[in-house]
């Protein structure tokens, strides 16, 4: 099989014929029948890949972006919660950032819980040290979360 280019040329042919029968001979089986335990395994694979990114993707979402979300709010509403409100939820957001293996924002978070009962400056400055540190604040943030500190 060859074909012509639009100025007459066929330099392109036998690239085509030899691109046609290493796909024909990969598809088909030594009896000329398609060759279908390759394909299903092709598939399975695929599958398999797209479950690992949905779980890992899951994994994320459950973990990380609660967190985040999480302490957003906190943060946001401050003047509102009292003290032990704040240590209660900042601990849950140490656990969720445990959890997804960010120890050193998760061990800042820890700190800050234990320091808002105390010196709320120092609290302060422990959850924006935190905060820094969190892999999920470098990501594109919501408009809301942009006149937060």
């Amino acid at each position: 099989m060859t074909s012509k280019c639009p100025n007459g040329d066929r330099r392109f042919g036998r690239n085509l014929e030899l691109t046609r029968s290493t796909s024909i001979k990969f598809l088909t089986h030594l009896q000329g029948s398609p060759n279908r335990v390759d394909e299903e395994k092709g598939l399975e694979i695929t599958r398999r890949n797209i479950r690992e990114q949905a779980l890992k993707r899951f994994k994320h979402l459950r973990t990380c972006v609660l967190a985040r979300e999480l302490c957003f709010l906190i943060r946001s509403n401050r003047a509102t919660f009292e003290r032990e409100d704040v240590r209660n939820c900042c601990g849950y957001v140490a656990k969720l950032c445990n959890e997804a293996g960010c120890t050193e924002p998760s061990d800042l978070c820890v700190k800050a819980a234990d320091a808002v009962t105390d010196n709320e400056m120092e609290y302060l400055n422990i959850c924006s040290q935190s905060c820094a540190k969190c892999g999920q604040s470098r990501m594109l943030e919501s408009e809301r979360a942009k006149y937060i500190a």
